[in-house]
Protein backbone atom coordinates (compact mmCIF):
# COMPACT_ATOMS: atom_id res chain seq x y z
CA UNK A 1 0.00 0.00 0.00
CA UNK A 2 1.21 3.51 -0.82
CA UNK A 3 0.12 6.98 0.24
CA UNK A 4 1.60 9.19 -2.42
CA UNK A 5 5.11 7.81 -2.82
CA UNK A 6 5.29 6.49 0.76
CA UNK A 7 5.41 2.70 0.68
CA UNK A 8 3.77 1.28 3.80
CA UNK A 9 4.01 -2.38 2.91
CA UNK A 10 1.28 -5.02 2.90
CA UNK A 11 -1.61 -4.76 5.38
CA UNK A 12 -0.12 -1.87 7.38
CA UNK A 13 -1.41 -1.00 10.84
CA UNK A 14 -1.46 2.62 12.03
CA UNK A 15 -1.63 4.41 15.37
CA UNK A 16 -4.69 6.68 15.34
CA UNK A 17 -4.42 10.36 16.29
CA UNK A 18 -5.71 10.89 19.84
CA UNK A 19 -5.75 14.08 21.85
CA UNK A 20 -3.63 13.91 25.04
CA UNK A 21 -2.41 10.45 23.99
CA UNK A 22 -0.30 10.45 20.82
CA UNK A 23 2.51 12.71 21.97
CA UNK A 24 5.96 12.03 20.54
CA UNK A 25 6.98 9.62 23.33
CA UNK A 26 3.94 7.41 22.83
CA UNK A 27 4.30 7.53 19.05
CA UNK A 28 7.90 6.35 19.32
CA UNK A 29 6.82 3.59 21.70
CA UNK A 30 4.16 2.37 19.27
CA UNK A 31 6.60 2.60 16.38
CA UNK A 32 9.02 0.44 18.36
CA UNK A 33 6.31 -2.21 18.65
CA UNK A 34 5.51 -2.22 14.95
CA UNK A 35 3.09 0.57 14.07
CA UNK A 36 3.61 1.27 10.37
CA UNK A 37 2.57 4.91 10.61
CA UNK A 38 1.80 7.23 13.52
CA UNK A 39 -0.24 10.42 13.84
CA UNK A 40 0.17 13.42 16.12
CA UNK A 41 -2.52 14.65 18.44
CA UNK A 42 -4.96 16.77 16.46
CA UNK A 43 -3.93 20.38 16.15
CA UNK A 44 -6.25 23.38 16.06
CA UNK A 45 -5.59 25.50 13.00
CA UNK A 46 -6.80 28.61 14.84
CA UNK A 47 -4.44 28.01 17.77
CA UNK A 48 -1.54 27.23 15.46
CA UNK A 49 -1.79 30.42 13.44
CA UNK A 50 -2.04 32.39 16.70
CA UNK A 51 1.30 30.87 17.80
CA UNK A 52 -0.09 29.20 20.92
CA UNK A 53 2.94 27.55 22.56
CA UNK A 54 1.19 24.35 23.63
CA UNK A 55 -0.10 23.85 20.10
CA UNK A 56 3.24 24.56 18.44
CA UNK A 57 4.89 21.92 20.65
CA UNK A 58 2.65 19.30 19.07
CA UNK A 59 4.43 19.89 15.75
CA UNK A 60 7.64 18.23 16.94
CA UNK A 61 8.38 15.08 14.96
CA UNK A 62 11.49 12.93 14.78
CA UNK A 63 13.08 10.81 12.07
CA UNK A 64 12.76 7.73 14.29
CA UNK A 65 8.95 7.78 14.03
CA UNK A 66 8.64 8.14 10.26
CA UNK A 67 6.38 7.94 8.42
CA UNK A 68 4.46 10.37 10.60
CA UNK A 69 1.38 12.48 9.90
CA UNK A 70 0.42 15.77 11.52
CA UNK A 71 -3.34 16.10 11.89
CA UNK A 72 -5.11 19.47 11.82
CA UNK A 73 -8.68 20.58 12.27
CA UNK A 74 -10.67 23.79 11.81
CA UNK A 75 -13.59 25.35 9.99
CA UNK A 76 -12.03 28.38 8.32
CA UNK A 77 -10.45 27.86 4.91
CA UNK A 78 -7.73 30.50 5.30
CA UNK A 79 -6.75 29.29 8.76
CA UNK A 80 -6.56 25.69 7.59
CA UNK A 81 -4.40 26.65 4.62
CA UNK A 82 -2.00 28.67 6.76
CA UNK A 83 -1.89 25.92 9.39
CA UNK A 84 -1.17 23.29 6.74
CA UNK A 85 1.80 25.31 5.48
CA UNK A 86 3.13 25.70 9.03
CA UNK A 87 2.75 21.96 9.54
CA UNK A 88 4.52 21.17 6.27
CA UNK A 89 7.48 23.26 7.42
CA UNK A 90 7.73 21.06 10.54
CA UNK A 91 8.68 18.15 8.29
CA UNK A 92 5.97 15.47 8.51
CA UNK A 93 5.45 12.94 5.75
CA UNK A 94 1.71 13.57 5.53
CA UNK A 95 -0.86 16.14 6.60
CA UNK A 96 -4.15 14.65 7.75
CA UNK A 97 -7.37 16.65 8.06
CA UNK A 98 -9.67 15.77 10.94
CA UNK A 99 -13.31 15.69 9.87
CA UNK A 100 -14.20 13.08 12.48
CA UNK A 101 -13.70 14.40 16.01
CA UNK A 102 -17.14 14.17 17.66
CA UNK A 103 -16.57 16.05 20.92
CA UNK A 104 -18.79 19.07 21.52
CA UNK A 105 -16.02 21.67 21.82
CA UNK A 106 -14.89 20.73 18.29
CA UNK A 107 -17.88 19.36 16.37
CA UNK A 108 -20.31 21.69 18.13
CA UNK A 109 -18.38 24.65 16.76
CA UNK A 110 -18.48 23.39 13.20
CA UNK A 111 -15.04 21.74 12.98
CA UNK A 112 -14.08 18.05 13.07
CA UNK A 113 -17.20 15.93 12.60
CA UNK A 114 -19.23 19.15 12.62
CA UNK A 115 -18.32 19.56 8.97
CA UNK A 116 -20.37 16.47 8.16
CA UNK A 117 -23.28 18.93 8.30
CA UNK A 118 -21.59 21.31 5.87
CA UNK A 119 -20.18 19.19 3.05
CA UNK A 120 -19.57 22.09 0.63
CA UNK A 121 -17.30 23.76 3.21
CA UNK A 122 -15.60 20.45 4.00
CA UNK A 123 -14.75 20.01 0.34
CA UNK A 124 -13.56 23.62 -0.02
CA UNK A 125 -11.22 23.18 2.95
CA UNK A 126 -9.91 19.89 1.60
CA UNK A 127 -9.27 21.25 -1.87
CA UNK A 128 -7.56 24.35 -0.51
CA UNK A 129 -5.25 22.39 1.80
CA UNK A 130 -4.31 19.92 -0.94
CA UNK A 131 -3.38 22.81 -3.22
CA UNK A 132 -1.46 24.64 -0.49
CA UNK A 133 1.17 21.99 0.30
CA UNK A 134 3.50 19.67 -1.59
CA UNK A 135 3.22 16.60 0.64
CA UNK A 136 0.29 14.14 0.58
CA UNK A 137 -2.92 15.23 2.29
CA UNK A 138 -5.28 12.64 3.76
CA UNK A 139 -8.63 12.85 5.53
CA UNK A 140 -10.15 11.07 8.53
CA UNK A 141 -13.90 11.18 8.94
CA UNK A 142 -17.00 9.21 10.00
CA UNK A 143 -19.96 7.52 8.32
CA UNK A 144 -22.10 10.65 8.66
CA UNK A 145 -23.62 12.96 11.24
CA UNK A 146 -26.21 10.43 12.42
CA UNK A 147 -27.91 7.21 11.31
CA UNK A 148 -30.31 9.18 9.11
CA UNK A 149 -27.39 10.73 7.23
CA UNK A 150 -24.99 7.93 6.29
CA UNK A 151 -23.24 9.83 3.53
CA UNK A 152 -19.78 8.28 3.44
CA UNK A 153 -20.15 6.43 0.12
CA UNK A 154 -20.87 9.61 -1.81
CA UNK A 155 -18.58 11.72 0.35
CA UNK A 156 -15.60 9.44 -0.27
CA UNK A 157 -15.79 10.09 -4.01
CA UNK A 158 -16.08 13.82 -3.49
CA UNK A 159 -13.09 13.91 -1.15
CA UNK A 160 -11.09 11.85 -3.62
CA UNK A 161 -11.95 14.39 -6.31
CA UNK A 162 -10.43 17.09 -4.09
CA UNK A 163 -7.05 15.38 -4.46
CA UNK A 164 -6.55 13.57 -1.15
CA UNK A 165 -4.07 10.69 -1.12
CA UNK A 166 -5.96 8.37 1.28
CA UNK A 167 -9.14 8.28 3.37
CA UNK A 168 -9.60 6.93 6.89
CA UNK A 169 -13.15 6.04 7.89
CA UNK A 170 -14.24 5.53 11.49
CA UNK A 171 -17.20 3.16 11.48
CA UNK A 172 -19.49 5.32 13.61
CA UNK A 173 -21.56 8.44 13.11
CA UNK A 174 -20.92 11.64 15.01
CA UNK A 175 -24.04 11.12 17.10
CA UNK A 176 -22.72 7.75 18.26
CA UNK A 177 -19.55 9.35 19.61
CA UNK A 178 -17.65 6.24 20.80
CA UNK A 179 -20.68 4.21 21.92
CA UNK A 180 -22.08 1.04 20.43
CA UNK A 181 -20.18 -1.03 17.89
CA UNK A 182 -18.35 0.34 14.88
CA UNK A 183 -20.12 -0.60 11.64
CA UNK A 184 -17.59 -1.61 9.01
CA UNK A 185 -20.20 -2.43 6.37
CA UNK A 186 -20.10 1.01 4.77
CA UNK A 187 -16.30 1.09 5.02
CA UNK A 188 -16.30 -2.08 2.95
CA UNK A 189 -18.73 -0.57 0.43
CA UNK A 190 -16.47 2.44 -0.05
CA UNK A 191 -13.52 0.13 -0.63
CA UNK A 192 -15.53 -1.95 -3.12
CA UNK A 193 -16.55 1.11 -5.13
CA UNK A 194 -14.79 0.75 -8.51
CA UNK A 195 -14.49 4.53 -8.76
CA UNK A 196 -12.39 4.70 -5.59
CA UNK A 197 -8.69 4.39 -6.34
CA UNK A 198 -7.10 5.93 -3.23
CA UNK A 199 -6.29 3.74 -0.19
CA UNK A 200 -9.10 3.23 2.31
CA UNK A 201 -8.11 2.87 5.96
CA UNK A 202 -10.58 1.32 8.40
CA UNK A 203 -10.91 2.44 12.00
CA UNK A 204 -13.09 1.45 14.92
CA UNK A 205 -13.08 -1.28 17.60
CA UNK A 206 -9.80 -2.94 16.62
CA UNK A 207 -9.01 -4.44 20.02
CA UNK A 208 -7.15 -7.63 19.15
CA UNK A 209 -4.95 -9.24 16.53
CA UNK A 210 -7.76 -11.57 15.45
CA UNK A 211 -10.21 -8.70 14.91
CA UNK A 212 -7.63 -6.77 12.90
CA UNK A 213 -7.02 -9.71 10.56
CA UNK A 214 -10.76 -10.27 10.23
CA UNK A 215 -11.32 -6.65 9.13
CA UNK A 216 -8.61 -6.87 6.50
CA UNK A 217 -10.06 -10.08 5.10
CA UNK A 218 -13.77 -9.27 5.34
CA UNK A 219 -13.74 -5.67 4.15
CA UNK A 220 -10.63 -5.51 1.97
CA UNK A 221 -9.33 -2.26 3.46
CA UNK A 222 -5.81 -1.17 2.56
CA UNK A 223 -4.81 -0.43 6.15
CA UNK A 224 -6.25 -0.58 9.65
CA UNK A 225 -5.96 2.12 12.31
CA UNK A 226 -5.87 1.33 16.04
CA UNK A 227 -6.87 3.98 18.55
CA UNK A 228 -8.18 3.47 22.07
CA UNK A 229 -7.00 -0.16 22.29
CA UNK A 230 -3.40 1.09 22.24
CA UNK A 231 -3.80 3.22 25.37
CA UNK A 232 -1.90 1.46 28.14
CA UNK A 233 -1.09 -1.23 25.59
CA UNK A 234 1.40 -0.01 22.98
CA UNK A 235 2.51 -3.62 22.48
CA UNK A 236 -0.78 -4.32 20.66
CA UNK A 237 1.02 -3.47 17.41
CA UNK A 238 3.54 -6.23 18.09
CA UNK A 239 0.72 -8.70 18.69
CA UNK A 240 -1.17 -7.65 15.58
CA UNK A 241 1.82 -7.69 13.25
CA UNK A 242 2.87 -11.13 14.47
CA UNK A 243 -0.62 -12.54 13.89
CA UNK A 244 -0.91 -10.99 10.44
CA UNK A 245 2.42 -12.51 9.44
CA UNK A 246 2.09 -15.96 11.04
CA UNK A 247 -1.62 -16.51 11.74
CA UNK A 248 -0.53 -17.43 15.27
CA UNK A 249 -1.09 -15.51 18.50
CA UNK A 250 2.05 -14.15 20.10
CA UNK A 251 2.67 -15.90 23.44
CA UNK A 252 2.09 -13.71 26.48
CA UNK A 253 5.10 -12.18 28.20
CA UNK A 254 5.69 -12.25 31.97
CA UNK A 255 3.70 -9.66 33.92
CA UNK A 256 6.88 -7.73 34.71
CA UNK A 257 7.59 -7.29 30.99
CA UNK A 258 4.36 -5.34 30.49
CA UNK A 259 4.88 -3.49 33.77
CA UNK A 260 8.33 -2.32 32.68
CA UNK A 261 6.87 -0.84 29.49
CA UNK A 262 4.33 1.15 31.50
CA UNK A 263 7.13 2.36 33.77
CA UNK A 264 9.09 3.47 30.71
CA UNK A 265 6.05 5.46 29.61
CA UNK A 266 5.87 7.10 33.05
CA UNK A 267 9.53 8.11 32.92
CA UNK A 268 9.23 9.46 29.38
CA UNK A 269 6.16 11.48 30.31
CA UNK A 270 7.89 12.94 33.37
CA UNK A 271 10.99 13.77 31.34
CA UNK A 272 8.92 15.53 28.66
CA UNK A 273 6.81 17.53 31.12
CA UNK A 274 7.71 17.41 34.82
CA UNK A 275 6.92 15.01 37.64
CA UNK A 276 3.47 16.35 38.51
CA UNK A 277 2.22 16.97 34.98
CA UNK A 278 3.93 13.87 33.62
CA UNK A 279 2.17 11.59 36.10
CA UNK A 280 -1.17 13.29 35.46
CA UNK A 281 -0.68 12.82 31.72
CA UNK A 282 0.13 9.11 32.00
CA UNK A 283 -2.75 8.23 34.34
CA UNK A 284 -5.01 7.53 31.37
CA UNK A 285 -2.65 4.74 30.29
CA UNK A 286 -2.43 3.34 33.81
CA UNK A 287 -6.21 3.41 34.15
CA UNK A 288 -6.89 1.67 30.84
CA UNK A 289 -4.05 -0.83 30.60
CA UNK A 290 -5.37 -4.40 30.37
CA UNK A 291 -2.57 -5.91 32.45
CA UNK A 292 -4.51 -5.37 35.68
CA UNK A 293 -7.73 -6.80 34.28
CA UNK A 294 -8.94 -9.84 36.14
CA UNK A 295 -6.78 -9.36 39.23
CA UNK A 296 -9.03 -10.12 42.19
CA UNK A 297 -9.53 -7.50 44.90
CA UNK A 298 -7.49 -4.97 42.93
CA UNK A 299 -9.78 -1.94 43.31
CA UNK A 300 -7.94 -0.37 46.27
CA UNK A 301 -4.55 -0.77 44.59
CA UNK A 302 -5.89 0.71 41.35
CA UNK A 303 -7.06 3.77 43.27
CA UNK A 304 -3.63 4.07 44.90
CA UNK A 305 -1.97 3.94 41.48
CA UNK A 306 -4.16 6.73 40.16
CA UNK A 307 -3.62 8.86 43.26
CA UNK A 308 0.17 8.58 43.37
CA UNK A 309 1.81 11.98 42.92
CA UNK A 310 5.49 11.04 42.69
CA UNK A 311 7.39 8.55 40.56
CA UNK A 312 8.86 6.98 43.69
CA UNK A 313 5.44 6.33 45.22
CA UNK A 314 3.94 5.13 41.94
CA UNK A 315 6.78 2.70 41.22
CA UNK A 316 6.65 1.40 44.79
CA UNK A 317 2.98 0.49 44.28
CA UNK A 318 3.59 -1.05 40.86
CA UNK A 319 6.60 -3.08 42.01
CA UNK A 320 4.65 -4.41 44.98
CA UNK A 321 1.77 -5.81 42.88
CA UNK A 322 3.35 -9.25 42.21
CA UNK A 323 3.99 -9.63 45.96
CA UNK A 324 0.32 -9.23 46.89
CA UNK A 325 -1.62 -10.54 43.91
CA UNK A 326 -1.60 -13.55 41.67
CA UNK A 327 -0.52 -12.19 38.27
Amino acid sequence: MKIGTIDLGERPVFLAPMEDVTDIAFRLMCKRFGSDMVYTEFISSDALIRNVDSTERKLTVSDEERPVAIQIYGKEISAMVEAARICEAAGPDIIDINFGCPVKRVAGKGAGAGLLRNIPLMLEITRAVVNAVRIPVTVKTRLGWDCDNLIIEDLAEKLQDCGIAALTIHGRTRSQMYTGQADWTLIGKVKDNPRIYIPIIGNGDITSAEICKEKFEQYGVDAVMIGRASIGRPWIFREVKHYLQTNELLPAEPFTWYMNILKQQVLQSVERLDERRGILHIRRHLALTPIFKGIANFKHTRIEILRAETVEKLFHILDDIPNHFEV
